[in-house]
Protein backbone atom coordinates (compact mmCIF):
# COMPACT_ATOMS: atom_id res chain seq x y z
CA UNK A 1 0.00 0.00 0.00
CA UNK A 2 2.83 2.39 0.90
CA UNK A 3 4.54 1.58 -2.40
CA UNK A 4 1.36 2.47 -4.27
CA UNK A 5 1.06 5.83 -2.48
CA UNK A 6 4.73 6.57 -3.14
CA UNK A 7 4.22 5.84 -6.83
CA UNK A 8 1.20 8.16 -6.89
CA UNK A 9 3.09 11.10 -5.40
CA UNK A 10 6.06 10.53 -7.70
CA UNK A 11 3.63 10.62 -10.63
CA UNK A 12 2.12 13.87 -9.32
CA UNK A 13 5.54 15.54 -9.03
CA UNK A 14 6.40 14.43 -12.56
CA UNK A 15 3.14 15.83 -13.91
CA UNK A 16 3.69 19.17 -12.17
CA UNK A 17 7.24 19.48 -13.52
CA UNK A 18 6.09 18.60 -17.03
CA UNK A 19 3.29 21.14 -16.75
CA UNK A 20 5.70 23.91 -15.78
CA UNK A 21 8.24 22.97 -18.44
CA UNK A 22 5.90 22.39 -21.36
CA UNK A 23 3.60 25.36 -20.82
CA UNK A 24 5.45 28.66 -21.06
CA UNK A 25 3.84 31.67 -19.46
CA UNK A 26 1.10 32.92 -21.82
CA UNK A 27 1.49 36.46 -23.08
CA UNK A 28 -0.63 39.06 -21.30
CA UNK A 29 -1.05 37.26 -17.95
CA UNK A 30 1.86 38.58 -15.91
CA UNK A 31 0.92 41.69 -13.98
CA UNK A 32 -2.57 41.61 -15.47
CA UNK A 33 -4.76 41.15 -12.46
CA UNK A 34 -5.54 41.88 -8.84
CA UNK A 35 -7.90 39.80 -6.74
CA UNK A 36 -8.34 36.72 -4.56
CA UNK A 37 -9.04 33.27 -6.05
CA UNK A 38 -10.05 30.36 -3.79
CA UNK A 39 -10.03 26.82 -5.18
CA UNK A 40 -12.49 24.39 -3.60
CA UNK A 41 -11.11 20.93 -4.45
CA UNK A 42 -13.08 17.74 -3.91
CA UNK A 43 -10.76 15.18 -2.27
CA UNK A 44 -13.41 12.93 -0.68
CA UNK A 45 -13.56 9.16 -0.98
CA UNK A 46 -15.26 9.35 -4.37
CA UNK A 47 -12.13 10.91 -5.87
CA UNK A 48 -9.28 8.51 -6.53
CA UNK A 49 -5.63 9.39 -5.81
CA UNK A 50 -5.01 9.55 -9.54
CA UNK A 51 -7.93 11.91 -10.11
CA UNK A 52 -6.80 14.07 -7.21
CA UNK A 53 -3.28 14.30 -8.65
CA UNK A 54 -4.69 15.27 -12.05
CA UNK A 55 -6.72 18.09 -10.43
CA UNK A 56 -3.60 19.46 -8.71
CA UNK A 57 -1.59 19.22 -11.93
CA UNK A 58 -4.38 21.13 -13.66
CA UNK A 59 -4.22 23.87 -10.99
CA UNK A 60 -0.44 24.07 -11.38
CA UNK A 61 -0.74 24.69 -15.12
CA UNK A 62 -3.67 27.08 -14.65
CA UNK A 63 -1.93 29.29 -12.08
CA UNK A 64 1.66 29.23 -13.33
CA UNK A 65 1.46 32.42 -15.49
CA UNK A 66 -0.02 34.68 -12.78
CA UNK A 67 1.96 37.23 -10.78
CA UNK A 68 1.30 36.55 -7.10
CA UNK A 69 1.27 38.71 -3.97
CA UNK A 70 -0.03 42.09 -2.85
CA UNK A 71 -1.40 44.24 -5.67
CA UNK A 72 -1.42 41.05 -7.73
CA UNK A 73 -3.26 37.71 -7.47
CA UNK A 74 -3.61 35.81 -4.19
CA UNK A 75 -4.52 32.12 -4.18
CA UNK A 76 -6.10 29.89 -1.53
CA UNK A 77 -6.89 26.16 -1.50
CA UNK A 78 -9.70 24.55 0.51
CA UNK A 79 -10.21 20.78 0.32
CA UNK A 80 -13.55 18.99 0.68
CA UNK A 81 -13.82 15.86 2.84
CA UNK A 82 -15.66 14.77 5.95
CA UNK A 83 -13.89 17.64 7.74
CA UNK A 84 -12.98 20.32 5.19
CA UNK A 85 -9.47 21.72 5.52
CA UNK A 86 -7.89 24.98 4.43
CA UNK A 87 -4.56 23.90 2.95
CA UNK A 88 -3.35 27.50 2.59
CA UNK A 89 -4.91 30.96 2.64
CA UNK A 90 -4.47 34.05 0.48
CA UNK A 91 -1.57 35.46 2.47
CA UNK A 92 0.55 32.29 2.35
CA UNK A 93 2.34 32.36 -1.03
CA UNK A 94 3.58 35.37 -2.97
CA UNK A 95 5.89 33.49 -5.38
CA UNK A 96 5.23 30.84 -7.99
CA UNK A 97 7.97 28.59 -6.59
CA UNK A 98 6.27 28.57 -3.19
CA UNK A 99 2.83 27.94 -4.66
CA UNK A 100 3.99 25.21 -7.03
CA UNK A 101 5.83 23.47 -4.22
CA UNK A 102 2.76 23.61 -2.00
CA UNK A 103 0.59 22.00 -4.69
CA UNK A 104 2.91 18.98 -4.80
CA UNK A 105 2.46 18.46 -1.05
CA UNK A 106 -1.35 18.55 -0.88
CA UNK A 107 -2.77 15.19 0.26
CA UNK A 108 -6.39 14.04 -0.23
CA UNK A 109 -8.73 14.04 2.77
CA UNK A 110 -11.03 11.14 1.89
CA UNK A 111 -14.33 10.57 3.67
CA UNK A 112 -17.66 12.17 2.79
CA UNK A 113 -18.22 14.96 0.29
CA UNK A 114 -19.05 17.64 2.87
CA UNK A 115 -19.20 20.54 0.44
CA UNK A 116 -21.74 22.49 2.51
CA UNK A 117 -19.41 22.81 5.52
CA UNK A 118 -16.55 23.70 3.19
CA UNK A 119 -18.63 26.54 1.75
CA UNK A 120 -19.45 27.79 5.25
CA UNK A 121 -15.75 27.84 6.04
CA UNK A 122 -15.05 29.68 2.79
CA UNK A 123 -17.69 32.29 3.51
CA UNK A 124 -16.80 32.90 7.16
CA UNK A 125 -13.01 32.71 7.11
CA UNK A 126 -11.65 32.99 3.59
CA UNK A 127 -13.88 34.94 1.23
CA UNK A 128 -15.09 37.61 3.63
CA UNK A 129 -14.31 41.07 2.14
CA UNK A 130 -10.92 42.03 3.56
CA UNK A 131 -10.78 38.87 5.68
CA UNK A 132 -7.00 38.66 5.54
CA UNK A 133 -6.22 42.27 4.71
CA UNK A 134 -8.70 45.12 5.05
CA UNK A 135 -6.78 47.12 2.44
CA UNK A 136 -7.92 44.61 -0.20
CA UNK A 137 -11.60 45.02 0.60
CA UNK A 138 -13.46 45.78 -2.60
CA UNK A 139 -11.19 43.72 -4.84
CA UNK A 140 -12.78 40.92 -6.89
CA UNK A 141 -13.13 37.51 -5.24
CA UNK A 142 -13.47 34.24 -7.12
CA UNK A 143 -14.40 30.71 -6.02
CA UNK A 144 -13.42 27.89 -8.41
CA UNK A 145 -15.01 24.55 -7.45
CA UNK A 146 -13.35 21.37 -8.79
CA UNK A 147 -15.66 18.39 -8.24
CA UNK A 148 -16.39 14.92 -9.58
CA UNK A 149 -20.08 15.76 -9.28
CA UNK A 150 -20.88 12.87 -6.93
CA UNK A 151 -23.32 13.83 -4.14
CA UNK A 152 -22.33 17.48 -3.89
CA UNK A 153 -24.94 18.12 -1.18
CA UNK A 154 -27.37 21.02 -0.83
CA UNK A 155 -25.03 23.65 -2.24
CA UNK A 156 -27.50 25.87 -4.09
CA UNK A 157 -28.31 28.05 -1.06
CA UNK A 158 -24.72 28.55 0.22
CA UNK A 159 -23.48 29.29 -3.29
CA UNK A 160 -26.26 31.85 -3.77
CA UNK A 161 -25.19 33.60 -0.54
CA UNK A 162 -21.61 33.85 -1.82
CA UNK A 163 -22.75 35.28 -5.14
CA UNK A 164 -24.93 37.84 -3.32
CA UNK A 165 -21.82 38.97 -1.43
CA UNK A 166 -20.00 39.60 -4.69
CA UNK A 167 -18.08 36.34 -5.08
CA UNK A 168 -17.84 35.04 -8.66
CA UNK A 169 -18.45 31.27 -8.73
CA UNK A 170 -16.95 28.99 -11.41
CA UNK A 171 -17.29 25.18 -11.55
CA UNK A 172 -15.24 22.43 -13.19
CA UNK A 173 -16.89 18.99 -13.09
CA UNK A 174 -14.84 15.90 -13.99
CA UNK A 175 -17.76 13.48 -13.75
CA UNK A 176 -21.36 13.20 -14.75
CA UNK A 177 -22.66 15.62 -12.18
CA UNK A 178 -26.15 17.03 -11.96
CA UNK A 179 -26.13 19.71 -14.64
CA UNK A 180 -29.29 21.37 -13.32
CA UNK A 181 -27.70 21.84 -9.91
CA UNK A 182 -24.33 23.04 -11.16
CA UNK A 183 -25.79 25.54 -13.61
CA UNK A 184 -27.67 27.14 -10.71
CA UNK A 185 -24.57 27.70 -8.58
CA UNK A 186 -22.27 29.39 -11.13
CA UNK A 187 -22.24 33.11 -11.82
CA UNK A 188 -23.65 34.28 -15.16
CA UNK A 189 -22.93 33.58 -17.93
CA UNK A 190 -23.22 29.81 -17.48
CA UNK A 191 -21.39 29.01 -20.73
CA UNK A 192 -18.33 30.93 -19.52
CA UNK A 193 -18.24 29.65 -15.94
CA UNK A 194 -19.33 25.97 -16.03
CA UNK A 195 -17.05 23.29 -17.50
CA UNK A 196 -17.54 19.53 -17.93
CA UNK A 197 -14.37 17.67 -18.82
CA UNK A 198 -12.88 14.19 -18.48
CA UNK A 199 -10.20 13.91 -15.81
CA UNK A 200 -7.55 13.03 -18.41
CA UNK A 201 -8.49 15.95 -20.68
CA UNK A 202 -8.52 18.83 -18.17
CA UNK A 203 -5.72 20.62 -19.99
CA UNK A 204 -8.06 21.40 -22.89
CA UNK A 205 -10.01 23.86 -20.72
CA UNK A 206 -6.97 25.45 -19.05
CA UNK A 207 -6.82 28.49 -21.31
CA UNK A 208 -10.59 29.09 -21.32
CA UNK A 209 -10.84 28.88 -17.53
CA UNK A 210 -7.81 31.13 -17.09
CA UNK A 211 -9.33 33.70 -19.43
CA UNK A 212 -12.61 33.56 -17.49
CA UNK A 213 -10.76 34.23 -14.23
CA UNK A 214 -8.73 37.05 -15.79
CA UNK A 215 -11.91 38.67 -17.08
CA UNK A 216 -13.14 38.89 -13.47
CA UNK A 217 -9.96 40.04 -11.73
CA UNK A 218 -8.30 42.09 -14.46
CA UNK A 219 -6.75 45.26 -12.99
CA UNK A 220 -6.34 48.60 -14.72
CA UNK A 221 -2.56 48.85 -14.78
CA UNK A 222 -2.12 51.68 -17.26
CA UNK A 223 -4.27 54.62 -18.32
CA UNK A 224 -4.02 58.13 -19.77
CA UNK A 225 -5.17 61.38 -18.14
CA UNK A 226 -4.99 65.11 -18.91
CA UNK A 227 -5.31 64.60 -22.65
CA UNK A 228 -4.86 67.82 -24.64
CA UNK A 229 -4.22 68.68 -28.28
CA UNK A 230 -0.44 68.29 -28.03
CA UNK A 231 0.19 66.35 -24.81
CA UNK A 232 -1.11 63.66 -22.46
CA UNK A 233 0.00 62.11 -19.18
CA UNK A 234 0.58 58.37 -18.89
CA UNK A 235 -0.19 56.81 -15.48
CA UNK A 236 0.63 53.28 -14.32
CA UNK A 237 0.84 51.20 -11.18
CA UNK A 238 4.48 51.30 -9.99
CA UNK A 239 5.22 47.58 -10.21
CA UNK A 240 8.99 48.14 -9.94
CA UNK A 241 8.79 49.70 -6.48
CA UNK A 242 11.59 48.20 -4.42
CA UNK A 243 13.21 46.59 -7.47
CA UNK A 244 16.09 47.65 -9.65
CA UNK A 245 15.37 48.60 -13.23
CA UNK A 246 13.43 51.19 -15.21
CA UNK A 247 10.35 51.73 -17.38
CA UNK A 248 10.65 52.01 -21.14
CA UNK A 249 7.86 53.95 -22.88
CA UNK A 250 7.20 54.05 -26.62
CA UNK A 251 4.39 56.03 -28.25
CA UNK A 252 3.34 56.93 -31.79
CA UNK A 253 0.23 57.39 -33.93
CA UNK A 254 -1.47 54.05 -34.58
CA UNK A 255 -0.74 52.26 -37.82
CA UNK A 256 -3.87 50.09 -38.03
CA UNK A 257 -7.36 50.42 -36.59
CA UNK A 258 -7.71 49.68 -32.91
CA UNK A 259 -9.58 50.62 -29.80
CA UNK A 260 -9.91 54.39 -29.97
CA UNK A 261 -11.03 56.92 -27.43
CA UNK A 262 -9.36 58.59 -24.50
CA UNK A 263 -7.86 56.18 -22.05
CA UNK A 264 -8.83 52.93 -23.78
CA UNK A 265 -6.81 50.01 -22.34
CA UNK A 266 -6.31 46.35 -22.98
CA UNK A 267 -5.41 44.35 -26.05
CA UNK A 268 -5.54 46.38 -29.27
CA UNK A 269 -4.89 45.71 -32.93
CA UNK A 270 -3.11 49.08 -33.12
CA UNK A 271 0.66 48.95 -33.48
CA UNK A 272 3.46 51.46 -33.08
CA UNK A 273 4.56 53.25 -36.21
CA UNK A 274 8.14 53.63 -37.32
CA UNK A 275 8.21 57.28 -36.22
CA UNK A 276 7.77 56.59 -32.52
CA UNK A 277 9.05 58.52 -29.53
CA UNK A 278 10.86 56.85 -26.65
CA UNK A 279 11.09 57.72 -22.96
CA UNK A 280 12.82 56.09 -19.99
CA UNK A 281 11.56 56.57 -16.44
CA UNK A 282 13.08 55.47 -13.13
CA UNK A 283 11.80 52.45 -11.18
CA UNK A 284 10.10 54.76 -8.66
CA UNK A 285 8.08 56.59 -11.34
CA UNK A 286 4.37 56.15 -11.96
CA UNK A 287 3.71 58.91 -14.55
CA UNK A 288 5.22 60.26 -17.74
CA UNK A 289 4.32 63.33 -19.81
CA UNK A 290 3.91 62.54 -23.50
CA UNK A 291 4.59 65.68 -25.56
CA UNK A 292 4.89 66.60 -29.21
CA UNK A 293 1.55 64.99 -30.07
CA UNK A 294 -0.66 65.93 -33.01
CA UNK A 295 -4.20 67.21 -32.45
CA UNK A 296 -7.16 64.87 -33.08
CA UNK A 297 -4.88 61.84 -33.54
CA UNK A 298 -5.12 58.33 -32.11
CA UNK A 299 -1.96 57.15 -30.35
CA UNK A 300 -0.73 53.88 -28.91
CA UNK A 301 1.64 53.96 -25.92
CA UNK A 302 3.45 50.92 -24.56
CA UNK A 303 5.04 50.58 -21.14
CA UNK A 304 7.66 47.89 -20.49
CA UNK A 305 8.92 47.41 -16.91
CA UNK A 306 12.56 46.29 -17.24
CA UNK A 307 14.15 44.47 -14.29
CA UNK A 308 16.69 41.68 -13.80
CA UNK A 309 14.82 40.52 -10.70
CA UNK A 310 11.38 39.79 -12.16
CA UNK A 311 9.64 39.48 -15.53
CA UNK A 312 6.71 41.78 -16.39
CA UNK A 313 4.38 42.12 -19.34
CA UNK A 314 4.47 45.03 -21.75
CA UNK A 315 1.30 47.07 -21.17
CA UNK A 316 -0.38 49.19 -23.80
CA UNK A 317 -3.03 51.88 -24.00
CA UNK A 318 -4.72 53.67 -26.88
CA UNK A 319 -5.99 57.24 -26.67
CA UNK A 320 -7.01 60.11 -28.96
CA UNK A 321 -5.79 63.68 -28.53
CA UNK A 322 -8.28 66.53 -28.51
CA UNK A 323 -8.99 68.46 -31.71
CA UNK A 324 -7.14 71.73 -32.10
CA UNK A 325 -9.11 74.69 -30.76
CA UNK A 326 -7.96 77.99 -32.19
CA UNK A 327 -7.93 80.81 -29.68
CA UNK A 328 -10.11 82.57 -28.78
CA UNK A 329 -12.68 79.87 -28.08
CA UNK A 330 -14.26 81.70 -25.13
CA UNK A 331 -14.82 85.43 -24.56
CA UNK A 332 -16.28 86.71 -21.27
CA UNK A 333 -16.99 90.14 -19.76
CA UNK A 334 -16.63 91.20 -16.12
CA UNK A 335 -16.16 94.29 -13.91
CA UNK A 336 -19.05 96.14 -15.58
CA UNK A 337 -18.99 99.85 -14.74
CA UNK A 338 -20.65 102.94 -16.21
CA UNK A 339 -17.58 103.85 -18.28
CA UNK A 340 -15.51 100.65 -18.45
CA UNK A 341 -15.64 96.86 -18.75
CA UNK A 342 -13.08 94.05 -18.60
CA UNK A 343 -13.04 91.57 -21.46
CA UNK A 344 -11.27 88.19 -21.11
CA UNK A 345 -10.57 85.35 -23.57
CA UNK A 346 -8.99 81.92 -23.88
CA UNK A 347 -7.38 79.54 -24.25
CA UNK A 348 -3.97 81.18 -24.42
CA UNK A 349 -1.78 79.72 -27.16
CA UNK A 350 1.45 81.75 -27.01
CA UNK A 351 3.26 79.17 -29.14
CA UNK A 352 0.95 79.84 -32.11
CA UNK A 353 -0.60 83.29 -31.46
CA UNK A 354 1.43 86.46 -32.12
CA UNK A 355 -1.08 88.99 -30.74
CA UNK A 356 -4.72 89.63 -29.84
CA UNK A 357 -6.68 92.48 -31.49
CA UNK A 358 -9.72 93.80 -29.61
CA UNK A 359 -12.32 95.96 -31.40
CA UNK A 360 -15.30 97.60 -29.69
CA UNK A 361 -18.01 100.07 -30.66
CA UNK A 362 -21.37 101.24 -29.39
CA UNK A 363 -24.40 99.81 -31.17
CA UNK A 364 -25.85 100.50 -33.64
CA UNK A 365 -23.37 102.95 -35.26
CA UNK A 366 -20.83 103.99 -32.68
CA UNK A 367 -17.19 104.88 -33.30
CA UNK A 368 -14.91 101.87 -33.79
CA UNK A 369 -12.11 101.58 -31.21
CA UNK A 370 -9.32 99.01 -31.07
CA UNK A 371 -6.49 97.82 -28.86
CA UNK A 372 -3.71 95.25 -29.43
CA UNK A 373 -2.17 93.09 -26.67
CA UNK A 374 0.52 90.41 -26.56
CA UNK A 375 0.05 86.62 -26.90
CA UNK A 376 0.41 85.97 -23.16
CA UNK A 377 -2.31 88.43 -22.10
CA UNK A 378 -5.81 87.02 -21.64
CA UNK A 379 -7.77 90.15 -20.63
CA UNK A 380 -7.86 93.94 -20.97
CA UNK A 381 -9.85 96.83 -19.50
CA UNK A 382 -11.81 98.93 -22.01
CA UNK A 383 -12.25 102.52 -20.79
CA UNK A 384 -14.01 105.68 -21.98
CA UNK A 385 -17.36 103.97 -22.60
CA UNK A 386 -20.81 105.54 -22.42
CA UNK A 387 -23.13 104.60 -19.55
CA UNK A 388 -26.17 102.40 -20.18
CA UNK A 389 -24.98 101.59 -23.71
CA UNK A 390 -24.72 98.29 -25.58
CA UNK A 391 -21.31 97.56 -27.09
CA UNK A 392 -20.13 94.92 -29.54
CA UNK A 393 -16.70 93.59 -28.53
CA UNK A 394 -14.68 91.39 -30.91
CA UNK A 395 -11.48 89.58 -29.91
CA UNK A 396 -9.31 88.36 -32.81
CA UNK A 397 -6.28 86.08 -32.45
CA UNK A 398 -3.56 86.57 -35.02
CA UNK A 399 -1.83 83.21 -35.46
CA UNK A 400 1.76 82.79 -36.61
CA UNK A 401 0.45 80.71 -39.52
CA UNK A 402 -1.33 83.79 -40.89
CA UNK A 403 -4.76 82.58 -39.82
CA UNK A 404 -7.09 84.71 -37.73
CA UNK A 405 -9.82 83.48 -35.43
CA UNK A 406 -12.36 85.91 -33.93
CA UNK A 407 -15.20 85.79 -31.43
CA UNK A 408 -17.65 88.56 -30.50
CA UNK A 409 -19.84 89.33 -27.50
CA UNK A 410 -22.44 92.01 -26.71
CA UNK A 411 -22.35 93.79 -23.37
CA UNK A 412 -24.19 96.72 -21.79
CA UNK A 413 -22.47 99.22 -19.48
CA UNK A 414 -24.10 100.18 -16.18
CA UNK A 415 -26.69 102.92 -15.99
CA UNK A 416 -25.98 106.36 -14.54
CA UNK A 417 -27.16 106.41 -10.96
CA UNK A 418 -27.96 110.06 -10.03
CA UNK A 419 -27.93 110.65 -6.30
CA UNK A 420 -30.85 112.19 -4.46
CA UNK A 421 -30.23 115.45 -2.67
CA UNK A 422 -31.83 117.70 -0.05
CA UNK A 423 -34.41 115.32 1.37
CA UNK A 424 -36.51 117.32 3.84
CA UNK A 425 -39.50 116.58 6.04
CA UNK A 426 -41.86 119.41 7.08
CA UNK A 427 -44.42 118.61 9.80
CA UNK A 428 -48.00 119.45 8.95
CA UNK A 429 -50.22 118.99 11.95
CA UNK A 430 -49.67 116.35 14.61
CA UNK A 431 -49.13 113.25 12.40
CA UNK A 432 -48.46 114.39 8.83
CA UNK A 433 -45.33 115.52 6.98
CA UNK A 434 -44.51 117.12 3.67
CA UNK A 435 -41.67 115.23 1.94
CA UNK A 436 -39.49 117.17 -0.54
CA UNK A 437 -36.31 116.17 -2.39
CA UNK A 438 -34.18 117.02 -5.39
CA UNK A 439 -33.22 114.52 -8.05
CA UNK A 440 -32.55 113.96 -11.74
CA UNK A 441 -35.41 112.69 -13.87
CA UNK A 442 -33.10 111.33 -16.64
CA UNK A 443 -32.96 107.55 -16.62
CA UNK A 444 -35.33 107.16 -13.67
CA UNK A 445 -38.42 104.95 -13.61
CA UNK A 446 -39.77 106.49 -10.44
CA UNK A 447 -39.25 106.78 -6.67
CA UNK A 448 -39.96 104.39 -3.84
CA UNK A 449 -40.94 105.77 -0.44
CA UNK A 450 -40.98 103.71 2.76
CA UNK A 451 -41.73 104.64 6.39
CA UNK A 452 -41.88 102.76 9.65
CA UNK A 453 -41.76 103.39 13.38
CA UNK A 454 -38.62 102.32 15.26
CA UNK A 455 -40.86 101.52 18.27
CA UNK A 456 -43.07 99.13 16.27
CA UNK A 457 -43.87 95.89 18.13
CA UNK A 458 -43.74 94.03 14.82
CA UNK A 459 -40.16 94.08 13.45
CA UNK A 460 -39.94 94.81 9.74
CA UNK A 461 -43.49 96.20 9.56
CA UNK A 462 -43.37 99.13 7.17
CA UNK A 463 -45.47 101.07 4.67
CA UNK A 464 -44.43 101.94 1.12
CA UNK A 465 -45.49 104.11 -1.79
CA UNK A 466 -44.47 104.34 -5.46
CA UNK A 467 -44.27 107.71 -7.19
CA UNK A 468 -43.64 108.51 -10.89
CA UNK A 469 -40.23 109.91 -11.98
CA UNK A 470 -41.49 113.52 -12.28
CA UNK A 471 -42.54 113.62 -8.62
CA UNK A 472 -40.25 115.52 -6.25
CA UNK A 473 -42.62 115.83 -3.26
CA UNK A 474 -45.56 114.21 -1.50
CA UNK A 475 -47.51 114.37 1.79
CA UNK A 476 -47.65 111.44 4.20
CA UNK A 477 -50.48 111.32 6.74
CA UNK A 478 -51.10 109.35 9.93
CA UNK A 479 -47.43 108.71 10.60
CA UNK A 480 -46.38 107.13 13.90
CA UNK A 481 -44.15 109.17 16.27
CA UNK A 482 -40.51 109.43 15.17
CA UNK A 483 -41.28 107.65 11.88
CA UNK A 484 -38.31 106.90 9.63
CA UNK A 485 -39.01 108.04 6.05
CA UNK A 486 -36.79 106.90 3.14
CA UNK A 487 -36.84 107.82 -0.57
CA UNK A 488 -35.01 105.63 -3.16
CA UNK A 489 -34.67 106.13 -6.94
CA UNK A 490 -35.85 103.29 -9.22
CA UNK A 491 -33.83 102.52 -12.35
CA UNK A 492 -34.52 100.17 -15.21
CA UNK A 493 -32.61 97.28 -13.67
CA UNK A 494 -32.53 97.96 -9.93
CA UNK A 495 -33.36 100.24 -7.03
CA UNK A 496 -30.66 102.77 -6.16
CA UNK A 497 -29.38 104.03 -2.85
CA UNK A 498 -31.81 106.34 -1.04
CA UNK A 499 -31.90 109.04 1.64
CA UNK A 500 -33.70 108.82 4.96
CA UNK A 501 -35.03 111.31 7.55
CA UNK A 502 -36.84 110.99 10.89
CA UNK A 503 -40.10 112.87 11.28
CA UNK A 504 -40.30 114.91 14.52
CA UNK A 505 -43.73 116.17 15.59
CA UNK A 506 -43.73 119.33 17.79
CA UNK A 507 -46.39 121.87 18.61
CA UNK A 508 -44.55 124.65 16.74
CA UNK A 509 -44.43 122.43 13.55
CA UNK A 510 -40.78 123.18 12.86
CA UNK A 511 -39.17 121.61 9.80
CA UNK A 512 -36.65 118.86 10.25
CA UNK A 513 -34.29 117.50 7.67
CA UNK A 514 -31.85 115.11 9.32
CA UNK A 515 -30.15 112.89 6.77
CA UNK A 516 -28.60 109.58 7.71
Amino acid sequence: MEGKLLFTWMLLCLLLRQSAAQNPQPEGVLNCCEGDVLFLVDSSGSVSSYEHSRMLAFLSELLLPFSLGEEQVRVGLLQVGTKPRLEFGFDKYSTQSGLQGALTNVKPLRGDTNTVDALKMAKEWVLRPGAADGARAGLPRVLVWLTDGVKPGDVIGPMAELREEGVAVLVVSTGHGNYQVLRQVVSPAVEDHLYFVDIDDMSIITEDLRDAIIEIIRAERIHVRDIYTNSATLHWRPVLSGLSGHYEILFSPVVTGGAGGAGGTGTSTSTLGTQYQKLRQSASSSTALLTGLKPDTTYTATLTPESNEQVFNTLSVTFTTKPEVMSPAVVTVSELQQNSIRVSWGPLQPETVTSYYIEYSALPRGKLNAVTVGPTQNSTLLRGLQPDTTYLVTVSARHASGKENAMSVKVCTQEVTPALADLQLTTVGSDSVQVDWKGSVAGLKGYWLTWESPQSSVPGQRSSLYLPPDSLSTRLNHLPPSARVCVSPIYRTARGDGLCCTAQFHSDALAYGYNS
